[in-house]
């Protein structure tokens, strides 16, 4: 069967990218800065692709390798994933000393002091590396920028804190199955991802069935009924997070 070959990367976005490969595919913002970032599914194949050559090139990851990915919910956190998912890479959302390479936000360096290769992103939107970054790390920013924007991936196992491929994106179709969600919603989100039943339902059960996500942190209440109408919402899960 394809599917037990594919990468979680390959089978949520390959039907995105065939069927609405520009329009808007996940929308950020936080509300305690006022930023808004939309990527199309083009956009996020590119980003992944760039963080997937990255892994490999740069750190020498193979399939089957582990990533620990201490990141928050933001569209760079989505990338991230899908690159690690591309690589083959099974990823974990805490940490863990037998990670091969974490990526992480500067505030988490002390949860990862025992892996060998770690990454920091800035989560900037501008794309601005991180200040003052300790000798021995690499600034995500700087580094994926020289990367090429296809990959070709060279196999897939487990996925998600030692879930196989195939069992994650059947929970995932499951989740989407049970919120109702279809190719042509458009679903508001203010969940967290720091688990993977969150990760699950907040992020891979909304492209695993089509739809597009609006995510939302440091939610202000009073913005969310104006976004939902900006944003022409069809769903939404408010969540703590």
């Amino acid at each position: 069967m394809r599917e037990l070959t594919q990468t979680v990367t390959e089978a949520l976005l390959d039907p995105i990218l065939a069927r609405d490969p520009s329009g808007p595919r996940i929308t950020y913002y936080d509300d305690a800065t006022g930023a808004r970032i939309e990527l199309s599914a083009l956009t996020l194949a590119n980003w992944a692709a760039k963080t997937a050559n990255l892994i490999r090139d740069e750190f020498g990851l193979t399939a089957g390798s582990r990533v620990a990915v201490l990141l928050p919910a933001h569209w760079q956190t989505a990338a991230v994933l899908l690159g690690c998912w591309w690589a083959g890479a099974e990823v974990v959302l805490e940490p863990d000393e037998d990670a091969e390479l974490a990526l992480v936000t500067k505030d988490r360096l002390e949860d990862v002091a025992a892996v060998a290769e770690v990454a920091v992103l800035s989560l900037d939107a501008m794309g601005s590396p991180v200040h003052d970054l300790p000798v021995g790390l690499t600034d995500f920013a700087t580094a994926v920028r020289t990367h090429g924007d296809r990959f070709h991936p060279a196999g897939a196992g487990v996925a998600l804190a030692g879930l196989p491929v195939a069992e994650v994106l059947d929970l995932a179709r499951a989740s989407a199955a049970r919120q109702g969600f279809t190719a042509d919603d458009r679903v508001l989100s203010e969940g967290s991802w720091t688990k993977p039943e969150e990760l699950i339902d907040g992020l891979l059960a909304v492209w695993s069935a089509g739809s597009s996500l609006v995510q939302v942190v440091n939610a202000d209440p009073e913005q969310r009924e104006r976004r939902r109408s900006a944003e022409r919402v069809t769903m939404t899960r408010v969540l703590p997070g």
